[in-house]
């Protein structure tokens, strides 16, 4: 598995296929395995004769654990994006981010618009500007002795999906407690790249798609029917509209 050093934190990735890149920017506590690999992304991609690089954020897969939240601010999660195309010598490639990844993706496109051909925000609608990602509640849940200690439902759900992915409990709750940076309504309608959102209609976690695409010029609204947060990931129709936006963009 290829790897390389960002200021001191290692960053692993995968990088195959050939043709206009994307990269892919994982949710919390998967990996670019769980969310890219198996759910068929990569498959899907190079079958549309696309380059695809996906890396393992900070803190998660084969990348770097780092126990302090600062570690996790969204602007240096960003710079590993960045530092990606730099290792690989592309000057801008499309950009998917889900959940987290999706808001990682957001501040990428904000701040280095050259960079990002477009921009795919998969599972995180207007949450983007309301709220400052998944609930801090969830890191208690990471923290607890075991899964059985955590009675909250959604921290119980990410405790056993990171278990699941073998995450480590301690860099995710780091992760969490400083990745909360939310983007402003005036910021993301600065966002200029072409953007699609994409987000399952029973997800509670993302906010509306249509009223984050409001806000950005020109963006377009994907709900996928019947999906929530975990099930959106690998459906059809979210790979069908993507393709098909990929393909559309200018």
């Amino acid at each position: 598995m290829p790897q390389f050093t960002h200021e001191g934190v290692e960053i692993a990735f995968l990088d195959e296929g050939e043709g206009e890149p994307i990269v892919l920017v994982h949710g919390f506590a998967s990996n670019k395995e769980v969310n890219w690999v198996l759910p068929g992304w990569v498959t899907t991609l190079r079958g549309a004769a696309r380059r695809v690089i996906a890396l393992d954020n900070r803190g998660h897969g084969a990348s770097s654990k780092l126990y302090e939240p600062a570690a996790y601010h969204m602007d240096l999660m960003a710079a590993d994006i960045r530092a990606l195309l730099d290792h690989l010598a592309l000057s801008r490639a499309d950009v998917m981010g889900y959940s987290m990844g999706a808001r990682i993706a957001a501040v990428l496109a904000l701040a280095d618009p050259q960079r990002v051909r477009s921009v795919v925000f998969g599972g995180l609608g207007i949450r983007l500007v309301e709220a400052g990602g998944i609930p801090e509640t969830i890191a208690d849940g990471l923290e607890a002795p075991a899964l059985a200690d955590v009675s909250d439902p959604t921290a119980h759900q990410f405790r056993s999906f990171a278990e699941q992915t073998r995450s480590d409990l301690r860099a995710l709750a780091a992760c969490l407690r400083g990745s909360r940076q939310t983007l402003s309504r005036a910021e993301v309608g600065r966002i200029s790249a072409p953007v699609l959102v994409a987000v399952g209609s029973k997800d509670p976690i993302a906010g509306s798609p249509e009223d984050l695409a409001a806000l950005i010029p020109g963006a377009q609204a994907l709900p996928i029917p019947g999906r929530d947060h975990m099930l959106a990931v690998g459906d059809k129709a979210f790979k069908a509209g993507v393709l098909e936006f990929l393909i559309k963009r200018p």
